[in-house]
């Protein structure tokens, strides 16, 4: 059901788990992907199938803006959706603000579609994306012409007045963002001319692999100490094609990081993206000893895909170097709690990323450790957690900030703690990952509010 309501506070107390973990499961669909499929489809030129879509708060709120700018966007069946978009630069003016929830992704990749096409626009959202910052996204995107209005520090609400004949932008990043070159690019779609993005780290890249999938040219170049360069043609004529969405890794991380910390546990994850951009986590987990084992490897739409499972043993500590970090930015609150109970010190270089992200996931994250007995502190950007090579103490209240991330590594921390561990609230995992908690009991975790 299409519920984007404002979730009531769910409190929730987790309790060390008591048996291992066990199962096969299914995590919901990749998030940065649905967004992208419901965007694209919108501005291609026919009717696009959609099957594997996350039905999550933040997704929904994408295929409302979509539907608000003009495409037909019909849920047909759980996680199976069809648009039908009538062509690029086609979108029609909404009647009323854009809300986008919780989802900065949504919010700044959707900035990048309004900038350029010639209609007017109000983007808000909830507290908490309300107070992150847009200017990363309005300094680049007030080249091509549009105009921007939001409060002070770039914040929503955000007005937009967009511009019918984008100029189209050449445009270094100043730090590795996917969600702000993904704006870029879709400013340039609607551009006559090339658009050009220098990122200094590759990030992942679902942006341009979707574009090519529905009919756009772009090309990516390496630079040195590994960046890229994307150019796209634009004004192509996007093409509706169906979209499969492969399970988010970011999500599998969740379930994958809890079995290798329950003790004989053994879990596998049907389905999860591969995309080699996507997997920095996996790579580091392995790092520190990790039973994680890969298996029925495919493609699907385009992405690569399979089954993983993690088998709990042992685990060291681990330093993750700076480059890293675009590879697994949203996975860096579960990796702390990882490496909280793995033997040994771990280092997490590179960290200013996570200042923005739903919350100052980085202050939020040390704070997740210290109420719950874990040494850990932040030196500049890099963040240092000494593991316990156990058990964690456990019995703090986790304030997760409406930040789904944090709530859900919260929730593992407390599977492998000596002593209860109190979440504020798990309403805002539905962001993401909805059914987290239902999905979490059917392999043995015991969850209850």
């Amino acid at each position: 059901m299409e519920s984007m309501n404002a979730p009531a506070s769910r409190p929730l107390t987790v309790r060390s788990a008591t048996t291992p973990l066990s199962g096969s499961v299914a995590v919901p669909g990749d998030k940065s992907i649905s967004h992208r499929a419901l965007m694209f489809a919108a501005l291609a030129r026919g009717e696009t199938g959609i099957t594997g879509l996350l039905e999550g708060e933040d997704v929904l709120r994408t295929a409302a803006a979509m539907r608000a700018l003009g495409a037909t966007v019909t849920r047909v069946a759980p996680g199976t959706w069809q648009v039908t978009g009538q062509g690029l630069g086609a979108l029609q003016e909404p009647d009323d603000v854009l809300d986008m929830g919780n989802s900065g992704t949504a919010a700044r990749l959707l900035s990048g579609i309004l900038a350029s096409h010639g209609i007017f626009s109000v983007m808000t959202g909830d507290g908490s994306l309300r107070g992150r910052p847009m200017k990363r996204v309005i300094d680049p995107l007030s080249a091509t012409g549009a105009r921007f209005t939001a409060r002070s520090g770039g914040r929503l609400p955000l007005a937009i007045e967009g511009v019918a004949d984008p100029a189209p932008l050449s445009y270094r990043l100043p730090v590795a963002s996917a969600q702000v070159k993904s704006a870029v690019l879709l400013a340039g779609l609607n551009a006559a001319g090339t658009t050009r993005v220098e990122e200094p780290v590759a990030t992942r890249d679902h942006t341009e692999n979707m574009l090519r999938h529905f009919g756009a040219e772009v090309s990516v170049a390496s630079l040195g100490a590994g960046g890229r360069v994307i150019t796209l043609t634009g004004r192509p004529e996007l093409v509706a094609r169906d979209v499969a969405v492969p399970g988010d890794p970011s999500s599998a991380a969740f379930v994958l990081a809890a079995a290798l910390l329950v003790p004989g546990s053994s879990v596998t994850v049907r389905g999860v993206g591969l995309n080699p951009l996507r997997t920095g986590l996996f790579t580091t987990l392995r790092e520190m000893g990790a039973d994680l084992r890969l298996s029925n490897e495919r493609v699907e739409g385009g992405e690569p895909v399979g089954d993983l499972t993690a088998v709990a043993g042992p685990l060291h500590g681990v330093d993750v170097p700076a480059e890293r970090a675009p590879s697994m930015i949203d996975e860096y609150p579960i990796l702390a709690v990882v490496a909280a109970h793995a033997t040994g010190p771990s280092r997490f270089r590179g960290l200013e990323e996570l200042r923005v992200k739903e919350s100052d996931r980085l202050s939020a994250t040390v704070a997740l450790l210290q109420r719950n007995g874990v040494s850990v502190d932040v030196v500049g950007d890099d963040m240092l957690v000494t593991g316990t090579g156990g058990a964690v103490p456990g019995g703090g209240l986790v304030e997760t900030r409406m930040d789904h991330r944090l709530a859900m590594s919260a929730t593992v921390l407390g599977l492998v703690a000596a002593q209860p561990v109190q979440v504020d609230d798990t309403a805002f995992i539905d962001t993401s990952f909805p059914g987290f908690i239902a999905l979490m009991n059917s392999i043995g975790a015991g969850l209850a509010a």
